[in-house]
């Protein structure tokens, strides 16, 4: 039986963890890739680590990069995470969470570990449902990526494994996606999400990532696992 290997993008948050999740179900070997880029948010990468550690990856292999060197988003600079927004307003314009450039460089680090390591197959938990509108999240990017990624490898020039980006949770909403989880055995209680989490790791429970995953939760009828500050 040939095994079939794949490197999986894993933040720590809820929707990568269900990304590995289905990958490990679809009876992938599986390859994780974590960051630490600067994110204000840093304690998802024990979350990261948790995660992996369940799915029994072959590998996790954490990256440290400065993307506050750049700054430009609330996540990787000194400028304040919006805080109690609704859905409407989650719609209006690209928010200031928005990491630039931040897919693009991670799924260029997932390329040249999935080509090291024989891999075709990468996934990621883009989502274009239930999010923040993110220009990095969407169809359009993944298929231009893709195509680039075909043409910038040994593997994908000389036709031998082309490479395919996975993005399994694209069309789904977050109470899908959550729902999806559990059924694989998932434990949430493992992923963080928060943006601006306290200092002992509890989720604000009011920036646009936290809002999100408390209406996935009720809309999937499934009691919401996260430790959120008073």
């Amino acid at each position: 039986m040939n095994e079939i290997h794949a490197v999986i993008l894993l933040s720590g948050g809820l929707d990568s963890a269900t990304c590995l999740a289905m990958a490990r179900a679809e009876g992938y070997i599986c390859h994780a890739i974590s960051f630490r880029y600067g994110q204000r948010h840093a304690v998802e990468l024990e979350a990261a680590r948790q995660v992996a550690a369940w799915a029994s990856v072959a590998e996790q292999v954490i990256i440290d990069i400065d993307l506050r060197q750049f700054g430009g988003s609330a996540l990787t600079a000194d400028i304040a995470v919006p805080k109690g927004r609704t859905a409407a307003e989650m719609t209006d314009g690209i928010p200031i969470t928005y990491v630039p450039a931040r897919n693009t460089i991670f799924l260029s680090y997932a390329l040249a570990m999935a080509e090291v390591r024989g891999s075709s197959d990468i996934f990621i938990g883009v989502n274009a449902l239930d999010y923040s509108g993110y220009p990095d999240c969407r169809p359009a990017f993944i298929e231009s990526f893709q195509h680039t990624a075909n043409l910038a490898t040994r593997a994908g020039v000389e036709g031998k494994r082309p490479l395919r980006i996975h993005t399994p949770l694209m069309d789904m909403h977050k109470a899908e996606i959550i729902a999806a989880g559990s059924r694989l055995g998932l434990d949430y209680g493992m992923t963080v999400s928060c943006y601006d989490p306290t200092p002992d790791g509890a989720a604000c429970g009011e920036c646009d990532s936290c809002v999100l995953r408390k209406k996935g939760f009720a809309e999937a009828g499934i009691a919401d696992p996260t430790r959120y500050a008073p």
